[in-house]
């Protein structure tokens, strides 16, 4: 074996294997719109400082779903109002388990019913956590040491699709597959969360199946 065959083999090792499957094998339907709150950054913020006094540390979590579209992973994602992405997911419950919480929200935006089986979302490993250091911070992917009391923590969660699936989306929201080149450090289009994504699948090696 040459000095390549043998950095090649090594590079490989350890690299965790996720399978992708053609978006045609997924259907997409709508159902009744999910009503959001219509405010201002500063309303956010008071909104933030309240449920932070009664609850402490709010938890997010959300999910990273892919699919296969002309040969190239397609990463899904929630539009609002035509300009604002968000991946699947949102705002755990006190008390409630990432994944419980999770997949309750994915039934809740995913499913044709809000209170679908929360057992038919295959949750996997966490990929990355985002904390908000103060309430008038941007997320970041890391927390210093200097920071005790953050106020916010988003987390990043594999959830690997079958190879058939019904996507049934509030009518207010559109579900789009975005090619992951695409989303790639575009912070100015999708934020930074979702366009470090890519850099957090680098670890897995994509396999697409064909069906």
């Amino acid at each position: 074996m040459g000095d390549d065959d043998e950095h090649n083999s090594s590079s490989d090792e350890g690299r965790k294997e996720v399978n992708i499957y053609p978006l045609s094998c997924y259907y997409f339907g709508s159902k009744e719109a999910i009503v959001f709150k219509d405010e201002t950054v500063s309303d956010r913020i008071t909104r933030m400082k309240s449920n932070y006094a009664a609850y402490g540390l709010r938890t997010s979590v959300e999910a990273v779903l892919l699919v296969e579209l002309f040969k190239h992973p397609h990463l899904l994602l929630l539009q609002l109002n035509n300009s604002i992405f968000k991946l699947p997911g949102g705002r755990l419950r006190p008390g409630e388990s990432d994944i419980d919480g999770l997949r309750r929200k994915l039934s809740n935006k995913l499913s044709a019913s809000r209170d679908g089986n929360e057992t038919e979302w295959e949750v996997g490993e966490c990929l990355g956590m985002w904390w908000r250091h103060d309430f008038e911070t941007l997320l970041c992917p890391y927390l210093p040491p200097t920071v005790k009391k953050p106020k916010e923590c988003t987390k990043l969660f594999l959830v690997r699709l079958p190879d058939s699936r019904k996507f049934i989306v509030p009518e207010n929201l559109k579900l789009l597959a975005v090619p992951l080149s695409q989303v790639h450090e575009n912070h100015k289009t999708y934020g930074p969360v979702i366009s470090g994504v890519p850099q957090l699948l680098s670890k897995y090696s994509i396999n697409i199946i064909d069906i």
